[in-house]
Formats: C-alpha cells, structure tokens, sequence
C-alpha cells in the first residue's frame, strides 16, 4: 500500500472511530430515557390495529420503520421516540400480515396479503399473491409493489429474510387449495421464493417440504413459515403442524431436506384469557455475528403450553445448519408456572446478542391481565435475563382478535421490541427504547 492510501486509510479509519464514539455516546445518552413509547393508538372494534412489524436499519440505527393492519406504515428518525403515520397503498391491494424489513442500503421492504379488486372476502382473487411495496430511507415514496406468482390458490401468513452480505431477500408462506375450509381435498403447504434485485421481481415459488396440511387455518394447517439465511448458501424455514415444530433447509439453494425439531404438546394454534387465538409459531433465526462465538447458529423458538409450566416460551439451536438440535430451553426462567405466550426472536448482527418479546401474566390479579416481557441473551440461549417492558397492565377481550404475532429488531445495540396492548375500547401498538451501550 502507497503512502497516500495509507494516509487516506488513517482518515478514513479516524472518521469511522469518530462516528463509532459518537454513536456510542448518543445511545449511552438515550438509554438513560429507556421507556415503553405508543406509537399508535385506535378502536378496538372488529380486529383494530395489531400484528405488528418493526425494523431497525442497519445503515442507521435512528431510522426505525413499523406497521400495522391493515394498511399503517409508521416511522421514526429519532430512534423511536417520536413517530409519523401513513396509510400505503397498491393496486393489488393492502390486507394485513405486514412484514418489514431493511436492507444494506436503507431500503425499507413492506411485505402484506393482496386484495387486487379492494372487495375484500366477497372477491375471489383476495389472498392471490404476495406482494412487497419499497422504498428508499425515510424520504422515499412506496413503489406500487412487486408480487409473487398469481396461480388460483390462497396465499396467506408470509414472513422475510435478508441475506446479510448479498442482499438477497428470502419469502416464505402457507399456500391453501381454499382458504378457510374442511374440504378433505384441500390442502396447505410452505412456499419459498426470492428476490436478487432489491424486490423489484421473484423467484418462481418452490414448494419445500412433501408435507401437506388441511386448509381449515388451525394446527393441522401447515403455517408459520419464517425463513432466516445462514453461512454461505443455505437458507432455512421453520414451520408447523400438527403438533410438530419443522425446520426445513437449502444448503445448495436448489435442493431442500427436512428435520424435526420438537414436539409441540399444544399445537401452534394456543388460547389464553383475553386471546381467543394466541399463535405459538415457531421463529428461525442466525447469528451473522463474525465475532461471536457462536457464530452461523441457528435458533428455533416458539410457544407451548401444558399442565406443568402452562404457556411457555421454548427455544432451541443447531450448530451443525440444522443436522441436530439442542433440548429446547425456557426463554422465561423466572416465569414459573405463570402464562407466557406469542413470543419474537432476535439476533443482533453486531454483537450475537438474543432478544425475545412476548406477553406475560407472572404476578398478575385477573385472568386476563397481562404485561409484556423483554428477554435477553449473550450466551447463545443458555440463560436469560428478563423484564417487563410495559408501563401498565393491559386487558384484553377473546371477543376482540388482537393479532397472531409481535416482533422485535435489533441492529447495532438498538433493540426495539413492538406489541399490541388493549384497554377498554382501545387498542395500541407500543414499543420500548432499548439500547445497549459498552
């Protein structure tokens, strides 16, 4: 290396210290101010705001994008304390399960369920296709969306993935014959399809396991399809039925094989007081954290429930990309017999570090009194350190739907989990300023 690029290196490497002192001393500053933060708040009528998504950008840590069903995009340049809202649309329609994730760049991806003809279930093309709206950082407009392919069949309950070097970007998804039906004839099963270019265009979907469930959208229904990119080429989908957690993957990125994780005594489909459907579908993701020492693991976690330690959160992890799994481990080592349920993995790329979201009744009065719960851990899921997150205790009602999953994103010591809360005829959307500082 010449002089001048070793004087040009020196710079650059001074300004990068710069930024990482000065980052570092404005989340030290802000975690002192750590609190629950309301993002959204409306009617509790009908389903109301629920199911939300959350994602911290990776090229900004103060940049954090949300949204909420139906249609409510939300963002945040301030590292969440203050937020805008928008309604997005597209002419293939915006109908909930929301999705958002951001890539390298700073684009922003908001994956949700289609409804081309804006008739709702009197429409026969609703649940057609997948579609993924973008837009560039938090100036950017929404696209009208890309979509996965239209074939006759219902497409419902997608999730994402970013390649954490390649940018590549992973969907997988339940395809139902029928949505909604017995019909012994009909069958489930999980699609996996990908986009190289920024979402502008996917992959054919390939079906990934020989599995098939029915299509009544309950624990015999192939669901909770949550894909997560390991080392190299693999990719990886874990998923559910009937009493089964399923971890399917690609290490070649043509040919998929499958293996089961563990047993699930309650079903993916679970109830509580206050939650008529509280999902307990399982979560998939990998540590892309080159310094960690658990570098390329993979972890599973997903919800329970049974006699003995009633609702609970469960995870297990594979060094070998899934060849073998850990005995599942409680997520909640101080919840004790108490209800924990819906629950969220995460894992940091900057640091290894696992955080999990989910409700919580530990010390609570009323049956459907209920708390949420932060989890934390830095040993690889061997143990966990957890507090409750929320300012006040909150009441739901099993007659009002409050959604099949909350989420969490952490990216650069910035954790921000995101949850629905309901209290009266209110319903909200909140979420909690975490910052980890060294």
């Amino acid at each position: 290396m010449s002089r001048s690029n070793d004087f040009f290196m020196s710079v650059k490497l001074s300004q990068f210290s710069l930024f990482t002192l000065l980052l570092g001393a404005l989340l030290s500053s802000f975690n002192t101010f750590a609190q629950a933060v309301k993002i959204h708040e409306g009617p509790s009528f009908r389903s109301g705001i629920c199911e939300p998504s959350i994602s911290v950008d990776p090229t900004n840590p103060m940049n954090v994008y949300a949204a909420s069903i139906l249609d409510n995009f939300y963002q945040s340049t301030d590292g969440g304390i203050t937020w805008t809202q928008e309604k997005i649309s597209s002419p293939y329609g915006v109908w909930g399960d929301p999705c958002i994730i951001t890539d390298g760049n700073g684009r922003i991806y908001y994956f949700h369920l289609s409804d081309p003809e804006g008739t709702n279930w009197s429409s026969d093309q609703i649940l057609d296709r997948m579609v993924c709206q973008t837009k560039d950082g938090p100036q950017g407009t929404f696209t009208d969306g890309s979509f996965t392919a239209v074939n006759g069949k219902k497409h419902d309950k997608e999730w994402a993935a970013i390649h954490p070097t390649k940018g590549t970007i992973a969907l997988s998804w339940t395809q139902f014959d029928a949505y909604g039906t017995s019909d012994e004839n009909c069958k489930s099963t999980i699609l996996f399809s990908e986009s190289n270019d920024g979402g502008q265009s996917w992959s054919e979907p390939v079906v990934i396991t020989e599995q098939q469930g029915d299509c009544i959208d309950d624990d015999g229904t192939s669901e909770g399809a949550v894909p997560a990119y390991g080392i190299k080429k693999a990719r990886y989908v874990g998923w559910a039925l009937n009493g089964g957690i399923y971890f399917n993957r690609s290490l070649d990125g043509q040919h998929w094989e499958e293996i089961r994780v563990a047993d699930q005594k309650d079903g993916w489909t679970q109830s509580y007081p206050g939650f008529n459907r509280a999902n307990g579908m399982p979560v998939t993701v990998v540590d892309h954290c080159e310094s960690s020492a658990y570098y390329g693991r993979v972890y599973v976690c997903w919800g329970d429930k049974d006699e003995r330690n009633g609702g609970e959160i469960w995870i297990s992890s594979s060094d070998d990309a899934g060849s073998t799994w850990s005995r599942p481990a409680r997520v909640s080592p101080d919840g004790g017999s108490s209800d924990q349920f819906l629950p969220w993995v995460t894992v940091d790329p900057s640091s290894g570090h696992l955080y999990a979201v989910y409700y919580d009744r530990r010390n609570t009065e009323k049956d459907n009194e209920t708390n949420t719960y932060l989890s934390k851990s830095v040993d690889g899921g061997q143990s966990w350190t957890e507090w409750q997150i929320n300012d006040e205790p909150f009441f739901p009602a099993s007659t009002v739907f409050m959604g099949d999953y909350n989420h969490i994103s952490a990216q650069n010591g910035v954790v921000r989990p995101i949850w629905t809360e309901m209290n009266g005829l209110k319903k909200s959307v909140w979420t909690y300023l975490h910052n980890e500082t060294k």
